[in-house]
């Protein structure tokens, strides 16, 4: 379940809300069926959008020594994103 799927919930619950004028004998109200899939279409493009924002964390690490043989200091600087290990 992504965004994508979100959005295909969201837009299939409307044509069923508002454009489908079907009578199924009482058996199912589509207008009904079709909110509720605008809900929860809703739901999961919102629990999409605070997983993709939670995933994009960086950190970085940098570490100062001094080369021995010329006597310069070295800066050295890792980037970890997405959880993945430094590089």
């Amino acid at each position: 379940m992504g965004i994508g799927s979100g959005i295909a919930l969201f837009v299939i619950g409307a044509i069923l809300a508002f454009a489908v004028n079907l009578d199924l004998g009482g058996v199912a109200n589509l207008q009904t069926i079709g909110y509720i899939l605008m809900a929860a279409g809703v739901v999961v493009f919102l629990i999409s959008l605070v997983l993709v924002f939670r995933r994009r964390s960086t950190e970085s690490v940098s570490r100062s020594t001094i080369n021995p043989a010329s006597g310069q200091r070295v800066t050295t600087r890792r980037t970890s994103d997405n959880g993945d290990p430094l590089v």
